[in-house]
Formats: C-alpha cells, sequence, structure tokens
C-alpha cells in the first residue's frame, strides 16, 4: 500500500505539533527547521527510505542523516512515527539530562540514529564517507546474479551547511569520485540565525554543485508530488550524486513566524504555539497528540519495509556463500591482536628508521591481513608512507582502499568519520601533524562518536627541519591530549610503532592518534622491556640499581635522546630511570601501582618532550625540570635545531647534570 498525500500531510501536520510541543516543554530548541522540512521528511521517509526499525544495523538499509542537526526535533519524531522505540516519554524529556532525544542527533545514545550532527557541515562530509564505504562494499560483495548492496544514502542539509568550507571540499570529491547513490535535499529557506541570508550569501548555489559534477534539481519544497518526482529522478541518476535544492519556509505552518528568523534558535512560545496548531487542524490543548491514522500510515510502511528486508536475507543468503562469507565476516569481526602480530615487520636494531617509514612497512603488511582497513591522506601520501602499492586508488569515477583525499583536511577527517560510522571498516587518514586544526572538529566529533578511527600524523615536532615554524607542531601533542576519548601514542621507535597500530586496531570504542616523526629513529631495546609494553602507556626502558636520582620521562624520537643522556650521567655517577612514554591516556588507564611504581615516588623528575610543556605537570609536578619547546621553531636542518634547543644527548645530559645537583644541594 502505497502512501496517499492525505497520508503525508498527516505524518507533516504530526512532526510539526511534536517538534512544537517538545521544543516548547523543554523551552529549547530549533523548531524553524523541524517545521519547514516536515514536509520533504515526510516523503522521503514515507515512499523512499529503506530501513527495518527491528533491525537498525541492517547492512543494505539506506542511511539517513540529518547534517542540520540543530532540527532533532524532526528526527525523533519520525524516530517515534516509524518503530524505533522512541516514546512519547522521550520526546517529552527532549533535551533533559540522560534522554534519547539530546539536543542534537548523537549516534550512540539514540537508536536510529546514524551520525552525530551537529557542527554544520560535519553531517554533509560525513554521508559522503558513508556512500564512498557503501561503494567499497558494493564493489567486494557484488558480482552475483543480484546485487547485495545496492542502498542509498540520504541527508538533509540546510543553509548553514552549504555556506560551510567543509561542505564545498567534500562536495568537490563527491562529486569527482561519481557517487551516484548519494542523495542530498537542500532546505533552502533563506534564513539563518541573524536573519536572511542575503545579508551573506548570494552565490548560485545549483551551478557550483553542476560545476562540482553533481546531478542538480530545483523544487517546492512542500508540494508532496514534486519531492516524490526530484527522488525518483535522483534514484535514476547513477553516475552522479544528486542536490535537490527545495525551496522552503522555516517555521511552515506556523501562525505567525513563518519565514521569521527568531523561529530558527527558540521556542516560539505557548501563545504561538497553541495558535499555531490550531492553524494545522489540531487541538492547541493536547499536547503530544499522535492521531491513530498516523501511527497506521507508518506501520503500514514498515511492513512494505520488512517484506522487504526479508526477500534481502534470502538473496544475501544465496548470494554470500563460502570464502565470499568468510569475507563478510571478517569485516564485522575485530582483528585477533596477536595473530596479527606475528604478520607484521619486526625491525633491525642495528637500522635506524624513521617512525613514518616503519609505519609504512606496517601498513603495507595491514593492507594484507585486514581487507577492510581503508584510508589515505590529504596529498601528502608519499610524505605519510600511507599510499599502499598494489592495491586499488579512488581516481575520476571510481573508488578504491587507497583513498585519495586530496588537499580537504577537513572533509578527509569528516569523510573518515561517515566511513567508520557506516560498519564494517576501519578508515585511516594522514597529514603532517600542524594541519591537525584544519582537521580538528572531526577528530573531536569521532571521539564524541566512539568511532574507531585512525590518524596517521606525521612530522611531530620542530624536527621538521627546513620547512620552519609553520610546519613544526609545537603545540599539538597538547591539544590534541586535550581531547577526551582520543588516544594519542607517540612511539619511541619502529617496534613501538607496531604496537601503537596494534592498539588502535583493536581499540573500538574511539580514535587513536599516532604521531610520527620525519627523521630517522633508532630501533630501542634494554633493560629487558619489550615494545608490547606501550599497551600500558608508559614503561621503564632504562632502569637502574636501586632508586635513581632522577626519572627521565620523553615520549618519540627524544627517547633515545634521553636514552643517550642516561649513559654519559651514568659515568658521572647520576643514575637516570628513563621511561618511554608514549601515551598519557593508556597510561591512566593503568591501576594506580603500577603508575607509581613507573614514576616513582618522591623522586625529581625531567621531561624530554619537543614540543610545549602544557600537561606534563600532572606527572612530574612544577617542580620537575622541562627540556621542553614553549616557543615556535625556526627553519633549519633538524640537527642544526636539535642543537640549538638543546636536544642531544650532551645538551640533556648537561641539563639534568644541574638540575640533579640543585636538588641536592638543597
Amino acid at each position: 500500500m502505497s502512501m496517499t498525500n492525505d497520508d503525508l500531510r498527516l505524518i507533516a501536520t504530526t512532526v510539526r505539533t511534536l517538534s512544537l510541543d517538545a521544543i516548547q516543554r523543554a523551552n529549547s530548541g530549533h523548531p524553524g527547521m523541524a517545521l519547514g522540512c516536515a514536509d520533504i521528511a515526510a516523503v522521503l521517509w514515507g515512499k523512499f527510505l529503506v530501513h527495518n526499525p527491528e533491525d537498525n544495523r541492517w547492512a543494505n538499509r539506506d542511511r539517513f542523516v540529518l547534517s542540520a542537526g540543530h532540527g532533532s526535533m524532526l528526527l525523533y519524531s519520525l524516530l517515534h512515527l516509524f518503530g524505533y522505540g522512541i516514546t512519547l516519554e522521550d520526546i517529552k524529556k527532549f533535551r533533559q539530562l540522560e534522554s534519547r532525544t539530546p539536543g542534537h542527533p548523537e549516534h550512540r545514545v539514540t537508536r536510529g540514529v546514524e551520525t552525530t550532527t551537529g557542527p554544520l557541515g560535519q553531517g554533509f562530509a560525513n554521508g559522503i564517507g558513508m556512500a564512498i564505504a557503501r561503494d567499497l562494499f558494493a564493489r567486494e560483495f557484488n558480482g552475483g546474479s543480484e546485487p547485495v548492496i545496492d542502498h542509498r544514502v540520504y541527508a538533509i542539509v540546510s543553509d548553514g551547511d552549504i555556506m560551510e568550507g567543509i561542505s564545498s571540499e567534500a562536495a568537490s570529491l563527491a562529486g569527482h569520485l561519481g557517487l551516484g547513490h548519494l542523495v542530498y535535499i537542500y532546505d533552502s529557506n533563506g534564513i539563518t540565525i541573524e536573519g536572511s541570508t542575503d545579508l551573506t550569501f548570494s552565490e548560485d548555489v545549483a551551478k557550483k554543485f553542476e560545476a562540482f559534477h553533481w546531478h542538480v534539481q530545483r523544487i517546492d519544497g512542500h508540494d508532496f508530488d514534486e519531492i516524490e518526482r526530484a527522488l525518483e529522478a535522483a534514484e535514476r541518476e547513477t553516475a552522479r550524486p544528486s542536490l535537490i535544492i527545495a525551496r522552503t519556509t522555516i517555521a511552515r505552518g506556523s501562525a505567525s513566524m513563518e519565514g521569521r528568523c527568531e523561529s530558527h534558535g527558540a521556542p516560539l512560545g505557548e501563545k504561538e504555539v497553541f495558535a499555531t496548531k490550531e492553524n494545522l487542524g489540531c487541538c492547541g490543548d493536547d499536547a503530544f497528540c499522535v492521531p491513530d491514522r498516523a501511527y497506521q500510515a507508518c506501520a503500514a510502511r514498515t511492513a512494505e519495509m520488512k517484506d522487504r528486508y526479508d526477500r534481502w536475507q534470502a538473496r544475501f543468503v544465496r548470494e554470500i556463500t563460502g570464502d565470499k562469507k568468510a569475507l563478510w565476516d571478517r569485516y564485522f569481526t575485530a582483528p585477533a591482536i596477536d595473530a596479527l602480530r606475528q604478520k607484521l615487520p619486526v625491525f633491525d636494531p642495528q637500522k635506524p628508521i624513521a617512525t613514518r617509514a616503519a609505519s609504512g612497512k606496517i601498513l603495507e603488511a595491514l593492507f594484507r591481513e585486514m581487507p577492510n582497513l581503508v584510508g589515505g591522506s590529504a596529498d601528502l601520501g608519499p610524505s605519510n608512507n600511507t599510499l599502499v602499492k598494489g592495491y586499488d586508488e579512488t581516481g575520476r569515477g571510481t573508488v578504491g582502499r587507497n583513498i585519495h583525499f586530496g588537499i580537504r583536511e577537513h572533509a578527509m577527517g569528516s569523510i573518515q568519520n561517515g566511513i567508520a560510522y557506516y560498519g564494517g571498516f576501519i578508515p585511516y587518514s594522514a597529514t603532517f601533524f600542524t594541519f591537525m586544526d584544519y582537521m580538528r572538529p572531526a577528530v573531536r566529533i569521532a571521539a564524541i562518536g566512539g568511532l574507531q578511527a585512525v590518524y596517521v600524523f606525521t612530522h611531530d615536532s620542530v624536527f621538521v627541519g627546513e620547512d620552519g615554524p609553520t610546519h613544526q607542531p609545537v603545540e599539538h601533542l597538547a591539544a590534541a591530549r586535550a581531547i577526551p576519548n582520543l588516544d594519542v601514542v607517540r612511539p619511541a621507535d619502529a617496534e613501538e610503532t607496531r604496537e601503537a597500530w596494534l592498539h588502535a586496531l583493536g581499540r573500538t570504542e574511539g580514535p587513536t592518534l599516532l604521531a610520527l616523526s620525519r627523521q630517522n629513529l633508532p630501533v630501542l631495546r634494554s633493560n629487558g622491556s619489550s615494545p608490547r609494553d606501550l599497551a600500558r602507556g608508559a614503561y621503564v626502558l632504562r632502569g637502574t640499581d636501586g632508586d635513581p636520582d632522577v626519572v627521565i620521562l620523553a615520549s618519540g624520537s627524544e627517547v633515545s635522546i634521553s636514552l643517550e643522556a642516561a649513559e654519559i650521567l651514568a659515568t658521572e655517577g647520576i643514575a637516570a630511570r628513563v621511561v618511554s612514554f608514549p601515551s598519557w591516556e593508556i597510561f591512566d588507564r593503568q591501576p594506580a601501582e603500577y603508575r607509581m611504581a613507573v614514576l616513582g615516588h618522591g623522586i625529581p623528575k625531567a621531561v624530554v618532550e619537543a614540543g610545549i610543556r602544557m600537561g606534563w605537570d600532572r606527572y612530574a609536578g612544577v617542580h620537575a625540570l622541562y627540556i621542553t619547546r614553549d616557543d615556535f621553531g625556526e627553519s633549519a636542518p633538524y640537527k642544526v635545531l636539535a642543537e640549538r634547543y638543546g636536544f642531544t644527548g650532551q645538551g640533556v645530559a648537561e641539563r639534568i647534570r644541574g638540575f640533579v645537583k640543585k636538588k641536592t644541594r638543597k
């Protein structure tokens, strides 16, 4: 049974009234978008979107991204009507503590929410990541008598999404790749918080997206028939992504607030809500009212989709058998880390190697063992060592495991998130560490959303050298460590780099950042320690007989420098313990007894790291010696900079010698 326009009108009206009541009760929210997009949402969900509320992780479901996440009540109303377990009580708790209806959609909080959106443009790029994942998945598992992956990715995007630079970055790549199963509906209501978009926005969006190689249509966003015809045309277009520019009126249906910017981000007020509901043909006093006929229409659509789901399950059993079924299962099974370790390179202690280069060798082995590991670089593959030879690459009209993101760091991070949201894949991205600034919003969202994503950030310190202070990330370790639920790992050598990758691949509850060196580093082992101790975040790499005179805490390339310094100090009768400290976050999760044993109680500390001091006080205390870099670097060969800044064995030993003697005199 196909929905009639009367059914669609009723669903749209119900979405509007539920949104009005929830936002008014919360005295907080964004009613304008929910009211303005209700007609579009009714047609999309009522006649096109293929999903199954009973199995919200179904691999072949259509993905729906509400990039305009401020309009979250639109989505919550739809999830309620279509049976995702969002109750009227949940809707009444909109924006309240521990509710399943937070202010902006969060995919780990609310069943049926595909992406965590809110910052504008993030969802726009997430959907493109999902479309890339979809095409990779289809290429791997289609090819039999019937396709097992033939779904689409839909999104509703706003004026704000279109304005954000990330969206242009992402749209450019999507058009280049020819993501033909991607359909975006642009809620073009011409209003932002400050007023009409005429204040700041006069570009021709249609021409811009046509230049991006998108299929573009213009429609009346309140005409059910036009919406339906546009979605049908978008379905037929399989060589290009589609943008449907829907002219809408913000706060559509309200008594006196249609088209007004005040409706964007604040409740309409009790009198306006009452009058609007009367205007929509509802009882103004009847809060959170859902007509039985609305439930029935949505249930009928759900039943149709359940039949389609059952047919797909039978198709899956026919098409995915034998080796292909084993491969499918590998996509959705966490890797066995100990077994994987046996497949990865072991590095020769006699051959120094940059950790970025070691990472590249490890990645080559991982590509052989993990078909669901995908990613690439923002045009820095040869420097980041993240382009894996012998495997297919993205290009004009095609996708591959090696993704060329182009010089689009912000979009890269959010597209990577979209691949992670899609499921089955572990995505990585890469650039110079200093360019994390361009993608920090996406990294933060990955941490909020608990996404398994890996960031390969190379050229990790002032030892970038000749490129100078613009490329020398002195503050970036501190900035990255400040993000909750992001594991920042700065390995000291190639062996630790292998273990850092294994940590990232085993961590399913959040992203991992690998900070890797440009310059060659010795392969370190001493004192019976193992690189597997990286799994504890910090460990004693060089011990002493009895209590040391000083504990040196170092990460990355400064660990080998600290070992040199300890050897020099030992000849002078100063006993120095050297702690390799690749990850604060991992270390903080260890038992207190272990942490105390590594740091030593009451023993003077020295911190050696070629970045700013910020944050180290928690481990070393305010009276420690800090051999850090608290201003920007200079352009010069890295060995010259090491001498200038004292990051040599002799320079560190000299600083520690004076520090220990001063402590002794006291």
